[in-house]
């Protein structure tokens, strides 16, 4: 494995969802039976958990010949260039600049990341859009891959 990232979620979104789930617990309380509110919050905090869980369950990866991210994947001899943005790069490339062509991987807690051309084609996407919390990281797994 090259590199290998998760884009698993912040712990301030953990602490939030914890927090709105005892205000739920605590709404229902208020006009409903004790064991009630403790059962609604139980299923709330059961929710928040799989919604967390699976929001932060893509893998970005450079593996062998393979570029993986999310369920995505292609072999690393259709990858072009391999830029690493910044927050403002990611912005413009996912907004103004953005091609409804791309495949995209943005995360609203991951700021930067990496725009990876497409040269397959026979592939529709001209390019991923990938978050990632490492992009330089990244494109030296690329640049690695392709080195002799």
């Amino acid at each position: 494995m090259d590199y290998a990232e998760r884009l698993t979620v912040p712990l301030r979104w953990w602490v939030q969802g914890t927090m709105l789930v005892a205000s739920l617990w605590l709404a229902v309380l208020v006009a409903a039976p004790e064991a009630y509110a403790w059962s609604v919050a139980a299923v709330g905090l059961a929710i928040l958990v799989a919604l967390m869980v699976s929001y932060g369950r893509p893998q970005v990866a450079v593996d062998g010949g393979t570029f993986r991210a999310g369920r995505a994947h292609i072999a690393l001899a259709h990858v072009g260039a391999v830029t690493a943005l910044d927050a403002d790069g990611v912005r413009r490339q996912a907004g103004v600049d953005a091609d409804a062509r791309a495949y995209l991987l943005l995360r609203p807690y991951l700021k930067r990341g990496v725009r990876v051309d497409i040269t397959d084609p026979a592939d529709p996407a001209p390019y991923w859009l990938v978050s990632c919390r490492r992009p330089e990281a990244l494109v030296s797994a690329f640049e690695a891959t392709r080195a002799p």
